[in-house]
């Protein structure tokens, strides 16, 4: 039976329960949590390939003769920088791409792209060739950040669809934790950083290096900004000066090809599980629609299919009979223009917070802090569980309190957090690196410490609520424009950081970074309380007349 026999903009509810009871599924039933365990396996994925590359970077910057890439900072940034700009256009794309294909197509298409994308940054020969793999993960990345909430909103039942949606979030920081995990077992079972030196020219290395295999951390030291004497092009030029026989710097290709396993499984398993039926009302494809809807529904609790149907057909003619604007007409309207500017600037709030600082460089950080790089990468572990915690306590916070008030009270935490560490870095570390000895050990523990406090914060609360109020504070006939425009801004920025994060601690040292940071966020909760709106316990309509009164 065709759709086409109705047409969903003039079909009657007799016509739409006479097209239920005719209609059969359109295959096996599948339970929502079915679904909504597959689907999520994307945004896993997403967790996963942001978070690996904090135990990989380590191994990178080791010579090329220890199987390493031999990377700068400013290289290290680009790995992190050029995925959060192929993210960036995979959540402008990828909305396009799902609202044109479908969402369960879409998914299996970035299923693929995840696949690929892993397996060639695993066997990346140079930093340029990564850089473009590193591109095809960051369009896979942002096309589930923008694809895979849709499909399981648009599949759940409304009894708990809020929570399904929030199980997405969740996936993404256990996703990280996974990539956090694994990256420790690999690097306890193939040891810290090692390489195997037969001449240095420079005779800088110590004699009863030369032949002996040693830990790179003994290289790194000799860097001004850990401790040692050498300037960041002396030191490169060292490097570039050594002959190196043997190393285990290809531990990184261990780490990231393991991403290609749950992406072989989000491809099997999402061919499983049907389009979503909302889409196909969309396209006018009625009996699909329901088929679709049989699959995932039990009417003895989820209700009539047919009250569901009539509710999906009811805002899709509204939809249809309203007049929805493009990014011009949003310019050319002044009170948009200034909505759209606020929401930019509450998406990149998120970013500025620094978090992904931490998901990327927390490694890093803690090498400068005093910590040997085995270690550093097994304490990441501790991030991740308290980014884990901190989702999960987002869920109530979200419930109990209001919006405005918790993501203030937030980035004030998050600004004292962070000049917390600087301080930390400037009065407890600096000091003994400007002598060139080791700082406490200690000292890198509380740093690990703050960091943890840190993830705690943003999670349980920055995250969640940017994410809610992005859905919530635009216009219906511009939201898809305005959210995207604002979600593209937000990867932009998140690229911006995470491609200056490691030339600023290079040059300017924990103390100075991390206090840039701290004022940020201070600065920017301060604007948040003078021009952010408040969305708790008010409809969308709502919502949408008090943004237009406020900025007109």
């Amino acid at each position: 039976m065709s759709s086409k026999n109705l047409s969903l903009t003039t079909v009657t509810p007799a016509q739409l329960h006479d097209a239920v009871e005719k209609t059969p599924a359109s295959g096996p039933r599948r339970g929502v949590f079915a679904i909504a365990a597959v689907a999520t396996l994307g945004s896993l994925l997403f967790g996963y390939d942001t978070g690996v590359i904090s135990g990989a970077l380590p191994y990178m910057y080791m010579p090329f003769g220890a199987h390493g890439l031999g990377l700068t900072a400013l290289e290290e940034g680009g790995i992190s920088g050029v995925l959060l700009l192929g993210a960036a256009f995979g959540a402008l794309f990828g909305g396009i791409m799902s609202d044109r294909w479908g969402r369960r197509h879409n998914i299996t298409l970035l299923a693929i792209l995840f696949f690929f994308g892993a397996v060639g940054n695993a066997i990346s020969p140079n930093v340029w060739v990564m850089y473009i793999f590193r591109a095809i993960l960051g369009f896979a990345v942002g096309g589930a950040s923008a694809t895979v909430p849709v499909y399981l909103a648009e599949t759940a039942p409304k009894r708990i669809r809020g929570a399904i949606v929030a199980v997405d979030q969740l996936m993404i920081v256990t996703g990280q934790l996974l990539a956090f995990s694994i990256n420790a077992l690999i690097a306890t079972m193939r040891g810290g950083p090692e390489l195997t030196v037969t001449a240095d020219p420079s005779g800088l290395l110590p004699a009863e290096y030369i032949g002996q295999t040693i830990n790179f951390d003994t290289l790194a030291l000799m860097q001004a900004s850990r401790g040692g004497t050498l300037s960041t092009a002396q030191y490169h030029e060292f490097l570039s000066q050594l002959t190196v026989t043997a190393g285990n710097g290809d531990t990184w290709r261990y780490m990231i090809v393991l991403c290609s396993i749950p992406a072989i499984a989000l491809w099997i398993g999402i061919r499983l599980m049907p389009e979503s039926s909302r889409w196909y009302v969309a396209k006018d494809r009625l009996y699909e629609a329901i088929g679709a809807l049989k699959r995932v529904r039990n009417e003895a609790v989820d209700g009539p299919i047919v009250d569901e149907l009539k509710d999906i057909v009811a805002v899709h003619q509204a939809e249809t009979a309203s007049e929805h604007k493009g990014f011009g007409h949003v310019w050319r309207t002044p009170w948009l223009r200034k909505l759209m500017i606020v929401g930019i600037f509450l998406g990149t709030t998120n970013q500025l917070t620094g978090v992904n600082t931490v998901m990327y460089y927390a490694p890093k950080v803690l090498q400068y802090a005093g910590m040997d790089t085995s270690s550093a990468i097994i304490a990441q572990v501790a991030n991740g569980v308290m980014s884990v915690v901190g989702s999960a306590l987002g869920i109530w916070l979200i419930l109990k309190f209001r919006r405005r008030q918790i993501l203030i009270a937030d980035v004030i935490g998050v600004g004292i957090c962070l000049l917390t560490i600087a301080a930390v870095f400037q009065f407890m570390i600096a000091p003994y690196m400007n002598a060139q000895q080791t700082p406490p050990a200690w000292a890198a523990y509380v740093i690990l410490g703050l960091m943890a406090v840190f993830m705690l914060i943003v999670q349980s609360s920055n995250g969640t609520i940017v994410w809610t109020m992005m859905g919530e504070i635009f216009p219906n006939n511009v939201r898809g424009v305005m959210n995207g425009t604002a979600v593209f801004c937000l990867w932009i920025v998140n690229a911006i950081v995470g491609w200056t994060f490691p030339v600023m601690i290079e040059g300017l040292g924990g103390g100075l970074t991390y206090t840039i940071y701290g004022v940020v966020n201070l600065v920017v909760a301060v604007i948040l309380y003078r021009v952010m709106p408040e969305t708790s316990g008010k409809s969308l309509e709502e919502i949408e007349k008090e943004m237009e009164e406020r900025f007109s």
